[in-house]
């Protein structure tokens, strides 16, 4: 178990400049995430709030509750380097679905920011938070 622990939270990029880019990478990624996507789940537009796709036929609350979650959510925790490979699954699934689901037959402008997102969250799940996260305070502190 204190295996498994340590391998979703232990990352360090081996270097102090390589771990701050990975810190101001995951800090800007998320806040364009959340500021993007993740407030027009909050307004409303001609009186109704944002449609969300449902792709796979899932109940629509699910559906809403998982995408609000990866857009309003995860963008925090990952921001602060807290279970950032954790919650970075979801938000990986939902764009990754975006791009290969609900836009596959769009034109390539359009599949753009789906694919980056999902590409940007891949390459952020690989390498971790790095060292200068809560994952990495967590780890030092139980371990």
């Amino acid at each position: 178990m204190e295996n498994i622990i340590k391998m979703l939270l232990y990352s360090d990029l081996g270097s102090d400049i390589n771990n701050l880019v990975i810190l101001i990478f995951r800090v800007l990624l998320m806040l364009e995430l959340f500021r993007v996507h993740g407030l027009k789940k909050f307004r409303l537009v001609g009186g109704e709030k944002e449609h969300v796709p449902n792709p796979l036929g899932l109940p629509d609350r699910l559906n809403g509750l998982v995408a609000t979650f990866s857009d309003t959510v995860v963008p925090f925790f990952v921001m602060a380097g807290l279970g950032t490979r954790l919650f970075l699954l979801p938000a990986i699934g939902v764009t990754a679905i975006g791009y290969f689901v609900v836009h596959r037959n769009d034109p390539v402008e359009v599949r753009d920011v789906p694919y980056m997102y999902t590409l940007a969250m891949l390459t952020l799940w690989v390498l971790g938070a790095g060292t200068y996260s809560l994952d990495t305070y967590l780890l030092n502190t139980l371990f």
